[in-house]
């Protein structure tokens, strides 16, 4: 080995204590830079707190909706045509953003229109600063009306439990939030604490690494937020429903079961970060990959069971799912991007070469 190649291996080389200092630096750097991201984020604590509790509203106010659609409406052939009778709301409804609270009560009348006889406001109603002309099909009204979310409806709120607990909720939400928004420092100190075990060419895929990395982690955390989540309250509101209860969501257990599938999320949806690591200094093939994908298919399904907070197959495969897709998506970065592990010398002269 040339002297320049052993002089780079005695920079490589690290004594126990040393790696000790470098992952007690490297924690430090960690927390500095949580602590940091959790000071910005407790100052926007509010906003974040209310596009987290997004999904559950949604989820709540579809279930109430559900079970509102079963009072049934009126039917136009039951009313004679010119007949004006008082229609009263049995779902929920706004106007321009104002409730109309259930059991409220207006004249409508029938009339004969295209697609056959509607009913319509037979005279003008105010709403606050909003008037309906008469005419207006009552269809419309209830149409346009529960495609808003009612976030002061106190049905639709989340609930409290003691005197600190607003003060407790907007710290784990800076916390949860301060923590995402690091993960791309994070990344960088973990690589930076393994990097001296690299060779040096191998310390360069830093920029594809850290790429990738926070890449697949908003992907995860997008998945949990718009999808996963979603499909969970689905089912756990439906069971509350069915059984005839009155949902009052602790706002602080909430926050801890959506950030846990979002950041578990973020964290799985590695699988092609981390195999495109392995893959590119040669510790992993495609070959091995294809070899062991039952036992891989095995595997997630049981870090799908754990992550997944509902006992139900259903939900299992809403988590599954995309991490068996992204087994096999990181099957393919590895058959492009792998090759066999070289040292420092041996890069230098195929290069050269």
């Amino acid at each position: 080995m040339s002297s320049e190649g052993k002089q780079e291996n005695e920079g490589i080389q690290m004594s126990f204590l040393d790696h000790l200092d470098e992952l007690r630096q490297r924690l430090i750097y960690s927390v500095g830079s949580i602590v940091l991201a959790f000071v910005v984020c407790f100052a926007l604590s509010e906003p974040i707190y209310r596009f987290l509790s997004v999904p559950v509203i949604r989820q709540l106010q579809k279930e109430r909706r559900t079970q509102q659609a079963s009072y049934g409406s009126i039917n136009p052939n039951d009313v004679r045509d010119g007949e004006t009778i008082q229609y009263t709301f049995t779902r929920e409804t706004s106007v321009n953003g104002v409730k109309i609270p259930l059991g409220t009560t207006i004249p409508v009348k029938k009339v004969a229109g295209e697609g056959g006889s509607h009913l319509v406001l037979s005279e003008r109603w105010s709403v606050a600063k909003t008037i309906l002309e008469s005419g207006t099909p009552l269809d419309q009204i209830l149409r346009e009306g529960e495609s808003k979310i009612f976030f002061d409806d106190e049905s639709n709120q989340l609930v409290l439990r003691g005197v600190t607990s607003p003060f407790m909720v907007y710290v784990r939400v800076a916390l949860y939030a301060g923590i995402a928004l690091a993960v791309p420092f994070l990344f960088y100190q973990i690589w930076a604490f393994i990097s001296p075990g690299l060779y040096q060419h191998e310390k360069k895929y830093i920029v594809p690494v850290l790429t990738m990395s926070t890449f697949f982690f908003v992907s995860g955390a997008a998945f949990a937020y718009t999808i996963a989540f979603p499909a969970v309250c689905d089912y756990m509101l439906g069971l509350a429903m069915e059984g005839g209860f009155r949902t009052l969501l602790d706002a602080e257990d909430y926050l801890d079961l959506i950030i846990m599938i979002m950041l578990g999320l973020g964290v799985v949806f590695q699988i092609p970060t981390i195999s495109f690591i392995l893959g590119r200094i040669g510790l992993l093939t495609a070959k091995m990959m294809i070899k062991a994908w039952r036992y891989a298919i095995v595997t997630i399904a049981i870090v799908a069971a754990l992550v997944t907070p509902t006992p139900d197959a259903f939900n299992m495969m809403m988590f599954a799912t995309p991490m068996m897709l992204l087994y096999f998506l990181s099957i393919f970065i590895v058959w492009i991007f792998g090759k066999p592990r070289q040292s420092d010398e041996e890069y230098r002269g195929l290069i050269r070469g």
